[in-house]
C-alpha cells in the first residue's frame, strides 16, 4: 500500500523512522516532508500536499492512506481536513485507530508525536493501516453524508441551523 507521510519539527526524526518502518513492511512511503529540520516550520502545507496525494491516489484506484503528526496531532489532523476528500482521525490509541478505519474509512491518520513512545506510534499507525472499512450501511450512510456536505453545504432530509 502507499502511505503518505507528513509532519513538522516535532516528528521529523520520527518521520524518517517511520518511512523505514514502513517500507520494511512491504509498503511504499511517500515522504512529503519536511526534507531538512527546521525548529520554525509550517505543517499545513506538508499534510495538506499528503492528504491531496492520498486522494489523487485514492481516486486513481491505487490503495492509499496518509499519515499525519506533529506535536500533537491535532492542526495536522486539522489541515488534512482542508482537503476534499479527506477523512482525517486524530488516533491515540489502537483502539481509535481501528475504529477510525472500521467505522468511518478514515484515509489519514494524525498522531502526536510528542504524546507517544516511538514504539507505541508505530503500533498506533500500523494498526490503522491493517484495519479495512467494516462496509457496514450505517457507516456508509454516515460518511455519504460527510461527503454531500463537504461538496453541497447541505444533507439531504436534514436541516442544519
Amino acid at each position: 500500500m502507499r502511505v503518505h507521510v507528513a509532519t513538522d519539527h516535532a516528528g521529523f526524526e520520527m518521520s524518517k523512522r517511520l518511512v523505514e518502518h514502513l517500507r520494511d513492511a512491504g509498503h511504499d512511503p511517500v515522504d512529503h516532508g519536511p526534507t531538512a529540520y527546521d525548529a520554525e516550520d509550517d505543517y499545513p502545507s506538508f499534510c495538506i500536499a499528503a492528504a491531496r496525494a492520498v486522494v489523487a491516489d485514492q481516486r486513481a484506484g491505487v490503495e492509499a492512506l496518509g499519515v499525519v503528526f506533529g506535536g500533537s496531532g491535532n492542526g495536522e489532523q486539522m489541515a488534512a481536513n482542508k482537503v476534499e476528500g479527506v477523512r482525517a482521525a486524530l488516533a491515540w490509541s489502537l483502539a481509535t485507530a481501528e475504529l477510525a478505519r472500521e467505522h468511518n474509512d478514515a484515509n489519514v491518520v494524525a498522531v502526536g508525536a510528542r504524546q507517544h513512545a516511538e514504539e507505541e506510534m508505530l503500533a498506533i499507525i500500523d494498526r490503522f493501516l491493517a484495519t479495512p472499512f467494516s462496509g457496514a450501511e450505517r457507516h456508509a450512510r454516515r460518511i455519504a453524508q460527510l461527503g454531500e456536505y463537504e461538496t453541497t453545504g447541505a444533507i439531504a432530509g436534514h436541516e442544519l441551523d
